[in-house]
């Protein structure tokens, strides 16, 4: 069991979401960093769906009431009884041990995985916490909360490599698939959404980003249509012009005209990009953005058996550039 004795901030307990719902016009929810929370479930031996902690800009004190262990994702720095350790590694901890979490020097979003997970009554097959519908709550200090049973040994001291930690940057180019009511915008709004610089803004939430900057201009159909379904990563412009990026807790559907859709490898960095920061747009086809999701799928399964110790990493150079390659580790017969 954990405590948690001080939350500063937005933190809530997090899965992948309830994705078989939306046709009843309940919202997938979940994380909003899908990769950083699986990486974080990794590091302590956990499944990609693992519930655990997500927290914003600020990371709670937590209090261990029995052994665990932990893995902090995030750029934060992260103490335990005082003494400083590292995010993306998993440690070992007793009763009476006390973890505490800073401010993130970048990104919106932190995760705080535990070996086994936390315990807790699934809502429609998710852990996942939904406020604007009351599935589960904001944790607030002195909630305390009970862990998954999971075998300790050997799950402490997992390290992940730092070629692959994420970086959360303060500019982003994120690439879009446009459409689907591309013709509901000019030739003329379409090239300004695709060179202008737009700032996340303070109006944004879980539910989605609001964007400012230049003004996109609708063709004579205008800004509404007959209500659709909204995909992760939608991009509604309203009357106003002023696109929205549609997150973890959207809507199922809504009646604003979408110019473009993110591709889900850059949804992560969407996420994490904190109110006055920028982000640009880029097209992409739908074949390079499958490529992309492909290859992301790929690395991931592999650093998942890499940090449980059923392959190995090495550096290679092609091309003139170092790259992390994987190989299997065949079991001794």
């Amino acid at each position: 069991m954990i405590e948690l004795v001080n939350v500063p901030s937005l933190i809530t307990v997090q899965d992948l979401g309830r994705s078989k719902y939306q046709s009843f016009g309940v919202p997938v929810s979940g994380v909003m960093d899908e990769v950083s929370a699986r990486l974080a479930n990794y590091l302590v031996g956990n499944e990609d769906n693992t519930p655990l902690l997500e927290f914003v800009l600020k990371g709670p004190t937590i209090k261990f009431h029995s052994p665990a262990v932990f893995a902090v994702g995030g750029d934060v720095e992260v103490k335990l009884n005082g003494q400083p350790i590292k995010a993306w590694r998993s440690y070992w901890t007793k009763r009476g041990d006390i973890l505490e979490i800073g401010i993130l020097k970048s990104g919106m979003y932190g995760y705080i995985a535990f070996a086994g997970g936390i315990a807790c009554e699934p809502i429609l097959g998710s852990c996942s916490t939904y406020l604007r519908a009351n599935f589960g709550k904001a944790l607030s200090s002195g909630d305390k909360l009970k862990l998954g049973y999971a075998i300790l040994t050997g799950k402490e001291g997992k390290q992940l490599p730092k070629e692959f930690v994420p970086k959360y940057e303060k500019e982003n180019i994120v690439r879009v698939i446009l459409g689907p009511q591309e013709e509901h915008f000019t030739k003329r709004g379409i090239e300004t959404f695709l060179t202008s610089e737009y700032t996340v803004t303070s109006e944004s939430d879980r539910m989605g980003y609001r964007l400012e900057g230049p003004k996109i201009e609708h063709s004579d159909k205008g800004a509404d249509i007959i209500t659709d379904a909204i995909p992760l990563g939608s991009i509604q412009v309203p009357k106003n012009g002023k696109p929205i990026i549609m997150l973890a807790d959207r809507q199922t559907t809504g009646g604003y005209a979408k110019i473009a859709i993110v591709t889900k490898v850059d949804i992560p960095k969407v996420a994490q990009t904190r109110p006055g920061e920028k982000i640009r747009f880029k097209t992409i086809s739908v074949e390079k953005a499958q490529e992309a999701l492909r290859r992301q799928e790929n690395l991931m399964k592999a650093i998942k058996f890499f940090l449980r110790g059923e392959m190995r990493a090495y550096k290679v150079k092609t091309f003139g550039e170092e790259i992390i390659a994987f190989t299997k580790i065949e079991k001794k017969k």
